[in-house]
């Protein structure tokens, strides 16, 4: 019995002893991070960090983080954030964030973000490359505002993306629970005022592949690039209103997509007039795109449905016959 408890007592000390020294070399590890970036010529600083978790988790909590990158404009803070990892393994990290508001810039527009359970999941392949296998961000009720004004909101938020079979390639979801446009964006589409509250249904399942995986390159370096997207449904129901779209996009090295994308619309007439309520479509341009989309639809034998296709060629976009002008580029910047 007391060799017993000797074993017990050994391994109690040898996994504590562990649990220090792995516990100490992840939290340096975030620190090291943050001054890399202080290097490059980021804002990257918070006011303190800790650690626990004790025993069977890491569990590192930097207070009031902020991160900004001048180069893209963008900047982040919070009053906190916590990585979560099982001791066994720091490579299966989940990052939680405070429900207390959190702020993100783009240059000198500033929203301001507010979520319940907000958390992000990361799993990383063993290895110093830390390729991404996994990473999923899911949130409760959240809010989005700029200056105390709505901008979207939603009951729940999940958005996943996963390495597949072939290493650049990951599949991709998002899905929206009770999604609710702010009050800017439906008084910008006046002709929204009857629409519910809350899209009914907003949800996206594609797969992209990349010019090379996901890893720790992607924040030190350079972003992987798109170079085919299978958008397999697009699918958005509001109200009366239905917009589904699927098919496949090849990227070249500057941006620019080649394929098609298959749009079908339901009660598409409404459409048209909250495009030309936003401004997306001139007064001049509704009346010959109304009449031509009539005709299209009414050779699918259903006036209020509309099967017809984005083209993408030569660096332009077109739908069905009608151009629409320059097709974006699609860089990560």
């Amino acid at each position: 019995m007391r060799g017993l408890i000797r074993v017990v007592i050994f391994l109690m000390v040898v996994w504590s002893a562990y649990w220090f020294v792995a516990g100490f070399g992840l939290r340096n590890a975030i620190t090291a991070w943050f001054d890399k970036q202080q290097e490059q010529g980021w804002q990257a600083e918070f006011s303190d960090v800790s650690t626990a978790g004790y025993p069977l988790s890491h569990v590192t909590r930097l207070n009031n983080p902020a991160l900004a990158d001048p180069v893209n404009g963008t900047a982040w803070s919070a009053d906190w954030i916590e990585f979560q990892s099982p001791a066994i393994w720091p490579g299966r990290q989940v990052l939680r964030f405070a429900d207390t508001p959190q702020r993100l810039s783009y240059f000198d527009q500033t929203a301001t973000i507010e979520a319940n359970d907000l958390q992000a999941e990361l799993q990383l392949q063993p290895g110093v490359a830390l390729v991404l296998e996994k990473m999923a961000l899911t949130a409760g009720p959240w809010l989005i505002t700029d200056d105390a004004e709505a901008l979207a909101g939603g009951d729940t938020l999940t958005l996943v993306m996963e390495q597949t079979s072939i290493p650049v390639t990951y599949a991709m979801g998002a899905r929206i629970d009770g999604f609710t446009p702010g009050d800017g964006l439906r008084d910008l589409m006046r002709s929204a005022t009857t629409l519910p509250q809350a899209f009914e249904t907003l949800e996206v399942d594609m797969t992209t592949t990349f010019n090379k995986p996901w890893d720790r390159t992607a924040l030190e370096q350079s972003r992987p690039q798109p170079v085919k997207i299978d958008l397999k449904l697009a699918e958005m129901k509001w109200g009366a209103l239905r917009l589904f779209a699927a098919g496949e996009l090849d990227i070249d090295h500057q941006g620019i997509p080649t394929g098609e994308i298959a749009v079908k619309a339901e009660n598409w007439r409404d459409m048209i007039a909250m495009a030309n309520a936003a401004g997306a479509l001139p007064d001049q341009a509704v009346d010959p795109v109304t009449r031509a989309l009539n005709f299209m639809a009414g050779l699918g034998g259903n006036p209020n449905a509309l099967d017809l296709q984005l083209n993408f060629r030569d660096g332009f976009v077109a739908l069905g016959p009608l151009p629409l002008g320059p097709a974006p580029r699609l860089i990560l910047r």
